[in-house]
């Protein structure tokens, strides 16, 4: 039966236990008390939903709480095995896939290098089936307990009706691939289990937004900084985030050939790859343990921009951080211009490698290269996530679809055109 707005008495269950898990999971414990004007729901309401899911194995007692003169309360929490994640981040020099619980802790791993860097699309499907396959028999739990499987992919994601998700990754090698498609065939997982598809950058804001240094934030980038370049914007008309081609905004005309194909792009000086390239070019010495492996040739820069002893620092090497600083800085000031951020976060495993020793001077270079009003109001920090993040955030993509569901389990067709978690995205997590 639907009532005069169109919602149904099903509907209305459905937004009551969203509202309820999603108070219990950010802010709980609670009682049910305190989850009335948390959801604003009446008591009648809350004591109603609450039985459903604990009935369901949702949500359990977690102890109990004083209350002002009479019985004490009891506080409810969500079970953390009621539901099981998968997070996988296709990055540009390995894949990891991480098994998560239901608060994102972390019971599994698997990684798969791509060396060197090689994005064949058959091997990265490969190796993807192969992580899900691994992480699973590590723990022992049936795929049919999963809620879905996430990736954070480099390129662009496009949803289509027919072939799922498509990503088109220019710099990759990758121009209109069906990912969603290839995985599904010959797929380790259900049917009923979704692969849930979305840019890197986006699954990074995404995790950065709900659990790291992006909470409480009304509009912020989050800036993806490892081989290559990324950012995802989020702002009140776009709170579940829209990654930004950030690293191929041009920055100096007639530069240096990007991975893309054009000349001059910010990722043709700030990302990883380029900036050993350029270490290389001016006659540093990448060690050959290093020279397979662009985060251990960081490691390896960095430390020899550094004096240790009697030991200079490598002037080639210091030259060009500094120089890759100024240009990230100028980067972020485009950001700040065009979108006013409060925040800025850097992320990435190159940018938490670099941010330790350069952030102040990306700072000072981004301030001094954006217009001054803006530029006064956003903070500049790193993400407080690590080198994860995008695993955790790709796993967010499913447990948004939880929320949207009111806990219940994924169906293998759902009757709406746009995946669940696409609208649960819509609203950012509590703060």
């Amino acid at each position: 039966m639907a009532g005069r707005n169109g919602r149904t008495v099903r509907d209305l269950r459905r937004a009551n236990r969203t509202a309820v898990l999603q108070r219990l999971y950010f802010d709980g414990p609670l009682s049910r008390f305190e989850l009335g004007p948390a959801t604003g729901l009446s008591s009648g309401s809350v004591s109603n939903v609450v039985a459903d899911l604990v009935a369901d194995g949702l949500v359990e007692e977690a102890g109990s709480v004083d209350s002002d003169g009479g019985r004490p309360r009891t506080l409810l929490r969500v079970v953390p095995g009621s539901g099981h994640l998968i997070g996988v981040d296709v990055g540009e020099t390995r894949i990891r896939v991480e098994l998560f619980d239901l608060t994102l802790t972390e019971l599994a791993r698997a990684e798969r290098p791509l060396t060197p860097q090689r994005h064949d699309v058959d091997v990265v499907v490969g190796h993807i089936r192969d992580g899900i396959t691994e992480v699973l028999a590590a723990t022992g739990l049936p795929p049919e307990r999963l809620l879905g499987a996430g990736i954070g992919v480099p390129g662009i994601v496009e949803h289509t009706p027919d072939r799922g998700a498509v990503v088109h990754g220019q710099t990759i090698g990758w121009d209109a691939v069906p990912l969603e498609a290839l995985l599904r065939a010959g797929s380790p997982l259900p049917e009923a289990v979704p692969y849930l598809i979305d840019n890197g950058a986006k699954t990074l804001g995404q995790a950065e937004m709900w659990f790291g240094a992006g909470r409480g934030a009304r509009t912020a980038v989050v800036v993806l900084f490892g081989s290559g370049v990324g950012a995802s914007l989020v702002t009140p008309d776009v709170d579940q985030g829209r990654a930004v081609e950030w690293g191929h905004l041009t920055v100096r005309v007639r530069g240096r050939r990007c991975r893309c194909g054009a000349l001059g792009c910010l990722e043709a000086y700030a990302g990883a790859e380029s900036l050993l390239a350029r270490w290389r070019e001016e006659g540093g010495r990448v060690p050959r343990t290093a020279a397979d492996d662009e985060e251990t040739a960081l490691t390896a820069m960095l430390a020899a921009a550094r004096p240790e002893g009697d030991r200079d620092a490598d002037p080639v090497a210091l030259a060009v951080l500094e120089e890759t600083a100024e240009y990230l800085g100028a980067g972020l000031s485009d950001l700040i211009n065009l979108f006013q951020p409060e925040r800025i976060i850097v992320g990435g495993w190159a940018g938490l490698q670099l941010g330790t020793r350069f952030l102040p001077a990306v700072r000072r270079h981004a301030r001094s290269y954006a217009l001054r009003h803006p530029a006064e109001k956003v903070t500049i920090d790193l993400g407080s996530l690590g080198p994860d993040a995008v695993t955790v955030g790709a796993a967010i993509l499913p447990l948004a679809g939880f929320f949207a569901r009111g806990g219940r389990r994924p169906e293998p067709e759902p009757a709406d055109p746009l995946p669940a978690w696409h609208t649960a995205l819509r609203e950012r997590a509590p703060r």
